[in-house]
């Protein structure tokens, strides 16, 4: 999006799944809701290359066991129990570069968020100083991507992505229009980086594979830590029916002003495969690793997701996914964004999804599912008493 809202096809295989996406992109194309009720054109500056765009979503992620502090264990983004919530309240203005053409071009983007996620995607040291957000609230607002490209008719052709930007890691992403569910998957929620700041340049090399790499400080932070390198390589099939995307990032962690020289590095490797022109599958593998980790002492945490979808007509697809994410030296589960304590822990977690879309209209989509989540060892749900639980949860995403 995203989110991972990428300008090339390199970028789109990294970040999100074009397969995994695809009955969601389909309708990107077709009219928002502004311009299909009232016949308004939001994107009147389409002759300058200029696009505004947007959504809102919000649901509820339902919990059987009520538990006792309203928090769905480790579960995040949807991790409120039994509320509705506005999750993104989501804008963007773009001009994208045409990376087709033969000369120089210059292009933007600019995104802004409010609602319950942003407090997973904020930026350290940016949009913690620029809103002074009510702590005790779940709502707040984040600036996830603002960022320069620039087009230059080298070779084949380099993109270079300058500012604030999605990261390249992992398979799904923060803009909600481009995920198959509504709720994310650990290694996303625990194992990756969400934004960077930096500089990156993309070069594609022929028509089936692109690279991408530069400098970013850290992981989820402006200028607050050490220089990281950030980078992918991506490769498509002459039929476009499979693609293989392996992303890196690794560096110096901590605050750069201390000189702290602890080392964390991860990677991701994401497969896509249509199986036929309906049914489609992805596979994803994190690995990561770092010096010091937040509970002391080095730790390392790894996973392998397996998503299934299946396109029934326009308006419904299906899908199921499985998911293993281990958190070796209890170091990543930590309850991030929460307002009360996770204990954390040792543990395997594992989490069973299926879910539909139905998209009634061009501009709205609805996504139900029912997903079941349990440990191997301890009680990590409901307030730390159960080793399982399940979500039955759906939202609504309205496109502008």
């Amino acid at each position: 999006m995203s989110a991972k809202n990428k300008m090339n096809t390199g970028l789109q295989v990294t970040i999100c799944s074009a397969l995994l996406c695809s009955p969601l992109l389909a309708l990107a194309e077709g009219e928002g809701a502004i311009e299909s009720l009232t016949g308004v054109n939001v994107n009147a500056l389409n002759d300058l290359g200029i696009e505004f765009g947007g959504w809102v979503s919000g649901g509820i992620a339902g919990n059987p066991d009520d538990p006792r502090d309203n928090f769905n264990g480790p579960v995040t983004f949807n991790d409120r129990a039994n509320e509705v919530h506005m999750n993104q309240l989501y804008g963007y203005v773009e001009r994208a570069v045409d990376t087709e053409g033969s000369g120089w071009d210059f292009g933007f983007r600019a995104d802004v968020v409010y609602g319950t996620d942003a407090r997973f995607i904020t930026q350290n040291n940016f949009d913690n100083k620029l809103v002074d957000s009510d702590t005790t609230s779940f709502y707040s607002l984040a600036f996830p991507q603002v960022y320069a490209t620039v087009f230059a008719p080298i070779g084949n052709g380099i993109t270079a992505k300058i500012g604030h930007f999605y990261t390249l890691i992992g398979n799904e992403v923060d803009t909600v229009p481009d995920n198959f569910f509504y709720s994310h998957a650990y290694t996303m929620q625990y194992g990756e980086p969400f934004t960077h700041t930096g500089a990156l340049f993309t070069y594609p090399i022929n028509k089936n594979i692109s690279v991408t790499g530069g400098v970013v400080s850290g992981w989820d932070s402006f200028f607050q830590e050490p220089a990281n390198f950030l980078g992918s390589v991506s490769y498509t099939t002459d039929n476009e029916k499979t693609s293989v995307a392996l992303a890196y990032i690794g560096g110096d962690q901590g605050d750069w002003q201390a000189q702290n020289d602890d080392h964390r590095s991860m990677y991701s490797i994401v497969v896509n495969h249509d199986i036929t022109d309906s049914l489609h599958y992805t596979l994803q593998h994190d690995y990561g690793t770092q010096e010091n980790g937040p509970t002391g002492g080095a730790a390392n945490w790894y996973g392998i997701n397996q998503y299934l979808t299946y396109a029934v007509n326009d308006q419904v697809s299906t899908g199921i996914r499985f998911e293993w994410f281990r958190d070796e030296d209890g170091a990543r589960v930590l309850g991030i964004g929460r307002s009360n304590s996770f204990v954390a822990q040792d543990n395997h977690y594992f989490a069973l999804t299926a879910g539909v879309n139905y998209s009634p209209l061009s501009w709205l989509t609805l996504r139900p599912e029912v997903r079941y989540d349990w440990v191997d060892q301890g009680k990590a749900f409901d307030d730390g008493s159960e080793d399982d639980q399940v979500l039955i949860s759906a939202d609504a995403i309205i496109r502008f």
